[in-house]
């Protein structure tokens, strides 16, 4: 078992009595208001590691680390932690696995999936059960607090292109039920906003297309997220796929258009 980072730091218990860590970080200050992050890893080196760059940041507060998912899933529903840095293969209950119960139990728990191999087939699966993200443990220090920002943004911290097959092959896996989207109180500027968003365009993008301000476009999307029960704008697209509200027609036009346009 871990210590503390700091003297004084308090020893959660799950259920069965079996401890983890629980801790207030040296980040956290009276007053200052910080993201509270969670780490599921069972390799002590990989926590270290984490440790090391959360600490770093003083916008990032480790409230606690767990290695398995029952640990994580407990100490998460006990805690509601903002993120959750989630090995994909932890020990019992997979990563994957603890992602899907946590997001359905807590919805607005944004999770941050961490693994070793760059596998596309990992990422949809880490998609399909509710991830904010899908990380490389061989990230840079830079790039794995970049990964941590754009998913606590709702953004997902993947090439965007890359994130668009995924959506793509999700439509195809799953048949869109009937739309209920219109019943789930978007206005009309909120559903155009959707449906760019989920076509994988960035809030400049959509501002440009809009011809609105990027600050507006973040707050349509802060509103969407909100009415969905969504916790990142993937979540909230692979939504409207479900619910019928976007194609892989318009997925597949949507590629072409952006391809060309980058060449």
């Amino acid at each position: 078992m871990h210590k503390a980072l700091e003297m004084g730091g308090q020893q959660w218990h799950a259920p069965g009595g079996r401890e983890v860590g629980c801790y207030r970080s040296a980040n956290a200050k009276i007053g200052w208001t910080s993201t509270r992050i969670l780490v599921v890893d069972d390799y002590a080196l990989t926590r270290i590691g984490l440790r090391a760059i959360l600490s770093a940041d003083p916008g990032l507060e480790l409230i606690a680390e767990a290695t398995n998912g029952a640990q994580a899933l407990a100490l998460a529903l006990s805690l509601q932690p903002d993120l959750v840095l989630m090995d994909i293969r932890t020990q019992g209950m997979d990563g994957l696995q603890t992602t899907r119960i946590l997001k359905e139990r807590s919805p607005r728990t944004a999770v941050l999936i961490l693994s070793t191999v760059d596998d596309p087939e990992l990422l949809i699966e880490a998609v399909k059960a509710g991830a904010a993200g899908y990380v490389l443990k061989a990230a840079t220090e830079a790039e794995f607090r970049s990964a941590i920002w754009q998913a606590l943004a709702g953004e997902f911290p993947v090439d965007r292109h890359l994130v668009r097959d995924v959506l793509r092959r999700i439509a195809r896996e799953r048949p869109p039920a009937h739309s209920i989207v219109n019943h789930m109180g978007l206005s009309p500027r909120e559903h155009e906003v959707l449906e760019l968003l989920a076509l994988g365009h960035t809030n400049r993008e959509i501002a440009e297309r809009l011809i609105i301000t990027q600050s507006t476009v973040k707050i349509h999307v802060e509103h969407i997220l909100a009415k969905l029960g969504v916790s990142d704008r993937t979540q909230a697209a692979v939504m409207a796929i479900e619910r019928g509200y976007i194609t892989p027609g318009a997925l597949h036009l949507s590629t072409n258009t952006t391809s060309s346009r980058d060449s």
